[in-house]
This record gives C-alpha cells, structure tokens and sequence, in this order.
C-alpha cells in the first residue's frame, strides 16, 4: 500500500484546471462549450519569436543550460525591467524558472521554515496557498471586498502581521479581479512593510495588460528599501501569449536568488533551452504584438462589461487590468433556486453550456470568474447564454 506525504494530503487541485478540463470532456461528447475558464491569451505566439525558437534550434542550441537561466535572456529581462520600469538589476539578481508558477514555488521552498505566515489578500490566485502550505508556511488570509475595489488597506495588513509574518504576495494587476494598485496605495503599503521588515513578493505577470488611464507601477520602484524587500515575478506567458512555453523569471535579493538557483538545479537543471531562445526575442524584439493584444483585451471588455452589468442578479467591478471580470453573483444563485455560487456555476456548465471558474477558488466564494482572453463573438454568445440562464430560472 502506497502512503502519500502529509504534505500532499490536504493539497487542492487547481480549480480553473479542473472547470477546463470538465469543459473539454463535454466538448469531446459533441456539446458545444464555450469555455471562459483558462487564463491565456487567444492569440499565437508572434511570429518573430517563433523564428527565433526555429532558428535557435536550426543552430544547435538544444543542449543544457545553466540552472537559473541563459546569461543572455537574463540580460534580456534586466534591459526590460530598466526599460519598463527603471529598476536595475545585475545577473546576479535575476533567475529564470519554468513560467512563473514554478518561480514562485520555488520561491517559496527556499524562503519558508515550517510555521512561517506568508500574508495572501482576497481575492487570490488559486496557487497562492497551494504552494505555501507545501513549503510548510502558514496562509494568512486578508479579505479585500468589493467596496475596497479588491485591495487591501495598509490597516488590515498592519493587523494581520505577526512574529511570524515573513511575507506578503501582492498581485498587480490582479487575477481574478483585475484590479490594479495605485502608487499612492503601494506606498502605503510598503511603509507598513518596512516598519516591520517583511519580505513583498511582487506578481506582475499581467503588467502588459492594463487599461484606460491607468498606470501599472512595480512596489519596487517606490524607493531603495522597497526594491531591497520585493522579489519581482513576472514572465512571457501574458504578455508575449507564451503560457505553453513556460519561461518566468525573479528578479531580487541576490542570496535568495543563488538559493533558488541552486534548488532548481536539482529540480529542473535549466529552463527548457528552445523556450529561453524564444524569450530573448520577446524582450529584445518588437513589442508591437504586446500592444496590439492590449488594446483587442480592452475592446472586448468595452463592449462585454455592459453585457454582464445587465444580467438579474450580476454585480461586477470594471477590471483596470489583466483579463478576467470577477462578477458577484450570489443574488442570482439564490434567485434561481441553488444553494451556492459552486452549484450555480455546475449548472451553467450542464444546462447553459458555459464553462466559467467558481471564485471559490480565489476565496471569493459569492463570485464567478469569466476569462475574456477568447473573441468578442463567443464572449458575446456566452453572455447571452448566461443572461437566458439566468433569466429563465429567477424566482422572485
């Protein structure tokens, strides 16, 4: 008999993987799904880093790597960091993983001792806790509500801080809400860290994907000791559309980056070597790909938001960013006779045909998540099909 690790025992399998895998096993039957579950951009790679790869291959490089990534992509991503974002790093500094998930879960692994609290805002991305509770920290959990625009206040994390706290996940632009920090909001934030000197993980995976008047600013821009506490995770998967070919990356203090190199070394030995040719040219080629799917992202939300604004029941913030739209919509399951948001959303899937991610799953559990990383046409047919649902079912 095979006994599995305690630390597995209480792990929770992804939630948008499980809705999407469920959404293809219907599609596999004949039904016609539109699933708005998997956060990736519709759009293929561009085709100057598909050459690039090509030609990478062509030339022979398909052999090892050093484990923290190619010294020409991590001169790649210091040149975008102080582009981008004016912060500078050396290549010390800098480790590339295999996407960003797997940069944060060795983050984690090399930061926590068991019994440290790691502060995670909800909502949140569904790995956050996952992958803390497998470095055997603690969750510590801060609700940011919809009156608060998903964002927490420098008082609740001042609150939440212990002599335990060794850090803090902040995800600007954020997944599910798509809510962004301000500057000013940061700052207050990374005052509140300083004064108790915990360590700011700072995810910005969707730093590309930001909308109207709003500006994206990095926590580590804000002054020396900010960037000196914050470890910046970010990738190409968003915004390059390379979630298949995993490449992320740290950039922060350089004894936890050699402490993370080092675990990857024996976990990984490089990030895949095609994939790092790829990413070079992501970040050294045109961007104007980047730009385009930007402004495609921001016309589809124009045109949906309205839509789901209009559903009986639906209430949702506009996103400032990324590219998910996390509605309320507790009224409408009570009023269409289920007893919560998860059966709500099993029902949509079986009934309606629409796959949508229970936030649940983000630890906001009155709420559904709705990917708009798919066309406007199916975003509108979906809607629609939601609005039928929904309408067809109210009970006053």
């Amino acid at each position: 008999m095979i006994n599995l690790a305690n630390r597995v025992q209480t792990l929770t399998p992804s939630t948008t993987l499980a809705i999407t895998a469920k959404a293809n096993e219907l599609k596999a039957q004949g039904v016609d799904v539109i699933g708005l579950g998997a956060g990736e951009p519709d759009y293929n790679t561009p085709a100057n880093i598909l050459e690039a790869a090509y030609q990478s291959m062509l030339a022979g490089k398909t052999k090892y790597t050093p484990a923290g990534g190619l010294p020409a992509l991590k001169e790649a991503i210091i040149h975008k960091l102080q582009r981008d974002q004016g912060l500078s790093y050396c290549q010390k500094e800098v480790m590339v993983g295999i996407g960003a998930k797997h940069v944060l879960y060795t983050l984690f692994q090399v930061l926590l001792n068991k019994g440290d609290e790691v502060i995670i805002p909800i909502p949140y991305w569904v790995s956050y806790p996952e992958q803390v509770k497998l470095a055997q920290g603690v969750p510590v959990y801060i609700e940011a509500t919809a009156s608060q625009e998903y964002k927490i206040s420098p008082q609740q994390l001042r609150e939440a801080i212990t002599e335990r706290t060794k850090a803090i996940i902040l995800n600007t632009p954020s997944n599910p809400t798509g809510m962004i920090y301000s500057k000013e909001e940061l700052t207050a934030l990374a005052e509140v860290c300083r004064e108790f000197d915990i360590l700011i993980v700072s995810d910005e995976i969707y730093e590309k994907l930001v909308y109207g008047d709003i500006v994206h600013t990095s926590i580590a821009t804000l002054s020396e000791d900010a960037k000196n506490r914050t470890v910046v995770i970010n990738g190409v998967s968003k915004s390059h559309s390379m979630t298949g070919w995993r490449i992320g990356y740290a950039a922060g203090d350089a004894k936890l980056i050699k402490a993370m190199t080092d675990l990857a070394s024996h976990s990984t030995s490089n990030p895949v070597t095609t994939s790092q040719y790829a990413a070079i040219e992501a970040y050294n080629g045109p961007q104007d790909a980047v730009e385009e799917m930007r402004q495609a992202f921001e016309g589809r939300l124009n045109a949906i938001y309205p839509k789901l604004q209009a559903i009986p029941g639906f209430t949702v913030l506009r996103p400032q960013g990324a590219f998910y739209l996390l509605p309320d919509v507790s009224e409408a399951a009570k009023k269409t006779g289920y007893s919560s948001v998860d059966d709500f959303v099993t029902a949509l899937l079986t009934e309606a045909n629409v796959a949508v991610i229970p936030g649940s799953g983000f630890g906001a559990h009155a709420t559904i998540r709705l990917s708009y990383a798919t066309s406007l046409e199916t975003l509108t047919e979906a809607v629609e099909r939601i609005h039928q649902f929904v309408t067809s079912k109210w009970k006053d």
